[in-house]
């Protein structure tokens, strides 16, 4: 592998117009060289922004990373340009799996499998989806499994901030204890008023109510709840027992993102009360 790379580093340096930047980029990725893998798929973009090839390494290199929610951007990119890319509706998949929503993940493989009849990975991954199990398939082909490295620990973090660093952190996030006391994030209005103590009060006791509702449906523990507005989205979940997060979106967001910012900041609400408990 380290000889192919190197050959086909020489050739892109010679001609920096060519494809083969995608094969580099993959073999990149699959040794887990995955900041030269990033940098050879972001030039490789740059000289082919509508090629959806070049937008599917880059979404897996990004999965690979764990930034799931630009991964989510470049697979749905990739779409854009070529709706019945299978390795684009295999990462959404993926992606979708790995948030809890089963019957997205389900219908991006159907998808994948009326362009692919014949991939034996998006047979497999449709079976467990249509027999209602959530966990994630195996990552899209070609991505192979890569060892990951553990997680950077996390850093201290501003007790006024909860999501210091996270988009939307200002006015689009809002974490609540039981009683409904923010914690921290703000939200405003479409007026740009801030509304948070208003929106908090109404959000008392929103956890237990839905805990109450799923356990009497037979549904399991409730992981998160989604609904469309207007002018927006909202998407509202528990990053821990007590806790209640909500995460509102312009309705230029689409809904499977919006559930992965939501995921990436319960992460880092969860961090936070660890701290702070």
């Amino acid at each position: 592998m380290a000889d192919e790379i190197k050959k086909l580093s020489s050739q892109l340096a010679q001609d920096p117009d060519s494809l083969v930047f995608l094969r580099l980029g993959e073999l990149l990725r699959l040794k887990g060289q995955f900041d030269a893998a990033h940098r050879v798929a972001v030039t490789g973009l740059e000289r082919h922004p509508h090629l959806a090839d070049a937008h599917d390494l880059y979404a897996r290199i990004l999965a690979d990373k764990h930034d799931y929610e630009r991964a989510f951007d470049e697979w749905d990119m990739a779409l854009r340009v070529a709706p019945t890319h299978v390795g684009a509706l295999k990462g959404l998949a993926f992606l979708y799996f790995k948030i809890g929503d089963v019957e997205q993940a389900a219908a991006h493989l159907e998808a994948a499998q009326r362009a692919a009849p014949d991939d034996p990975g998006v047979a497999q991954a449709l079976a467990l989806a249509r027999g209602g199990h959530a966990a994630p398939p195996a990552p899209p082909a070609p991505l192979a499994p890569v060892e990951e490295s553990p997680a950077p620990s996390a850093q201290p973090l501003d007790e006024a901030r909860v999501f210091a660093g996270l988009e939307g952190a200002e006015e689009g996030l809002l974490l609540l204890d039981a009683s409904g006391r923010v914690l921290g994030g703000a939200l405003k209005n479409s007026q740009g008023q801030d509304v948070t103590d208003a929106v908090a009060a109404y959000l008392a006791g929103v956890s237990q109510e839905a805990a109450r509702t799923t356990k009497l449906l037979g549904l399991g523990k409730w992981t998160g709840v989604a609904a469309e507005g207007r002018l927006g989205h909202v998407h509202l979940t528990a990053p821990t027992g007590d806790a209640l997060l909500l995460v509102v979106r312009d309705r230029a967001v689409p809904m499977g993102r919006l559930a992965i910012i939501a995921q990436r900041a319960a992460g880092a609400a969860r961090r936070w009360l660890e701290a702070h408990g």
